[in-house]
């Protein structure tokens, strides 16, 4: 296995990811897709579908650009998990429940929707891309 092949992987899934939330989600389905019923999960449906060609434009370009060996199954795997993992983590309830659980309810609350609550978001994101760079490494 190459060695840089993790970093790497999680690097592209990062930067992607970011790309895809600031600049290519729409500014409709950033508002609506936490919406229950159907036109919410309509917005979240189309803003993780961009989310994943994002994601998957970098991890191919940069696994054929740096040599990565990565699998078409390994990147596949990574991209799965990153998608259902986003799907569910901008739904936004998981997340404050998950603060309210483990006593960061505060925390969640502080600054607004784009301070603690944005904040464990990223931080969720970040741990869902690290385990799908470990796909996208091992398979």
């Amino acid at each position: 296995m190459n060695r840089t092949a993790f970093p790497a992987a999680y690097a592209l899934l990062r930067a992607s990811a970011d790309l895809a939330d600031h600049w290519v989600q729409t500014h409709h389905q950033a508002c609506r897709k936490a919406e229950p019923g159907p036109a919410g999960h309509r917005a979240l449906a189309g803003h993780v579908a961009t989310y994943v060609a994002t994601q998957a434009a970098a991890l191919t370009a940069g696994n054929r650009l740096l040599g990565l060996g990565l699998s078409g199954r390994g990147m596949a795997a990574a991209l799965a998990v990153s998608g259902a993992t986003h799907y569910l983590i901008d739904r936004r309830w998981p997340v404050k429940r998950l603060a309210e659980a483990t006593g960061k309810s505060e925390f969640y609350e502080l600054g607004g929707p784009l301070g603690g609550a944005y904040r464990l978001d990223q931080a969720a994101h970040h741990t869902a891309e690290a385990i799908a760079a470990i796909l996208a490494a091992r398979i």
